[in-house]
């Protein structure tokens, strides 16, 4: 899915989506503020997002709070887009591996897809 907003980067959805429920509604309108963000080339940092280099250089942890849960949202900052790697409940402190290892594979799905373009 690719969203679009007059002078900024699209945002490509690979896995997820951010959706009243699970995520409350004023987490989804948090979230649709901080894609925005990111979509007009806004740097977001701690405690907003923190860098995921696990994952890949330019590729970020975008947090959203909903009272009693937390929600993620896995990014990619591309060079001409914002590339939505994975969204999920957390649950623990750590990101759980079997998510890093899926956005590791979404991300290199990614890259071959715009080398073949």
């Amino acid at each position: 899915m690719l969203e679009r907003m007059t002078g900024s980067k699209p945002l490509v959805w690979l896995h997820g989506e951010v959706k009243t429920p699970p995520f409350s509604r004023a987490a989804r309108i948090e979230a649709g503020f901080l894609l925005r963000r990111l979509q007009s080339g806004e740097l977001i940092e701690m405690p907003l997002s923190r860098p995921m280099r696990d994952i890949g250089a330019a590729c970020h942890e975008l947090r959203v709070d909903d009272g009693g849960s937390t929600f993620r949202i896995l990014y990619y900052v591309a060079t001409d887009a914002i590339v939505i790697l994975e969204v999920f409940q957390k649950k623990s402190r750590t990101t759980p591996e079997r998510i890093i290892d899926v956005a590791r594979k979404r991300l290199r799905a990614y890259h071959r897809i715009v080398r073949e373009d």
